[in-house]
């Protein structure tokens, strides 16, 4: 028979350990030395030699007195070191406790004065004498002013809450849209400045103005007056309100209901914002709803609005209606 061969054997494998390179660094081992204290008894300090000052005693002079040594070597005069610091009586001052344990000839001085003699008037206080003052009477000047001095007391209208007239600040408020005051301080602004620079306008004698009004050719001169002077012209006098259940049956009968003067007012300027909301525009701008209604206001001096037409008809129905005011509830 062959020889039977064999593959696989077995191999004796050695395991060797493997250095680390940390292990072939060379330790290190630090040895703290120990500390000794070192007293008087093994090193005693140094003492000083006979009439000198000993270590740490010796101090620098101060810079005055180093000044005046300084003076004193090259002959000039230096500072008086015996004047300076500050005067005892000062301290003395200031601190109460050595006011008391100061000598007496020290404490005369530091004494107030004791009065001597009698007021001739007295000084307690006395009620005021006329709550009213005047330039007048306490003698002020008002030479270099370029007006005169406002007469005290003010009067009411002198607030700077209250410096508009009231029809400017009731317009204002009418021309005011979300809250914003300033944009339409400034369309009112632009409404007046047009009123000014505008031509005189012509009156229509078929709707005249209010009695006792300027003439026409006067009213740019004032456009305050100007403004209001178109606005009480169209402003109603009476309201209707509609009344239910006076007729019976439910039906509601129309009451005319007089107005105060501001209810006046707004009417019409309520009137007047709406007829210049439908014109059209000439332009562009923050200044062409100002434009409109100052037009509007020309319109009413010279009797072409159709403000007038509305006025009339509230007139004319408040004429008619005023049968109902003696109708009783049923």
């Amino acid at each position: 028979m062959p020889p039977r061969l064999i593959f696989f054997q077995a191999r004796k494998t050695a395991i060797r350990a493997v250095r680390s390179p940390q292990q072939d660094r060379p330790s290190l081992c630090l040895r703290l030395a120990p500390q000794r204290s070192i007293t008087t008894d093994e090193k005693p300090l140094p003492e000083a030699e006979k009439g000198s000052p000993g270590p740490n005693q010796e101090q620098l002079p101060h810079v005055s007195e180093e000044a005046a040594s300084m003076n004193n070597i090259t002959g000039d005069g230096g500072p008086e070191i015996e004047e300076q610091g500050t005067p005892v009586d000062e301290v003395l001052k200031r601190d109460k406790g050595s006011q008391a344990k100061a000598p007496k000839v020290m404490k005369e001085p530091m004494q107030p004065p004791s009065p001597k003699g009698t007021r001739s008037f007295s000084t307690s206080t006395r009620p005021r004498q006329g709550a009213v003052i005047s330039f007048e009477d306490n003698g002020l000047q008002t030479t270099g002013h370029t007006f005169e001095l406002p007469a005290l007391p003010l009067a009411a209208n002198m607030h700077m809450k209250y410096r508009y007239a009231p029809i400017v600040k009731q317009v204002t408020n009418l021309l005011m849209r979300d809250g914003k005051l300033s944009v339409a301080q400034r369309n009112m602004a632009m409404i007046l400045n047009h009123l000014r620079t505008a031509s005189p306008p012509s009156v229509n004698p078929d709707r005249p103005l209010l009695p006792g009004s300027p003439p026409a050719s006067h009213l740019p001169l004032n456009p305050i007056l100007y403004l209001t002077l178109a606005i009480d012209s169209v402003a109603p006098l009476l309201r209707i309100r509609a009344q239910k259940g006076m007729a019976g049956g439910g039906v509601a009968l129309q009451m005319p209901v007089p107005l105060a003067l501001r209810q006046r007012r707004r009417q019409a300027v309520m009137w007047i914002l709406d007829s210049a909301s439908k014109k059209p525009s000439r332009g562009s701008g923050r200044g062409g709803f100002a434009q409109k209604v100052a037009e509007e206001v020309i319109a009413i001096v010279e009797g072409r609005s159709g403000v007038w037409d509305r006025r009339g008809g509230i007139h004319k129905l408040a004429v008619s209606a005023r049968a109902n005011l003696n109708v009783r509830r049923r």
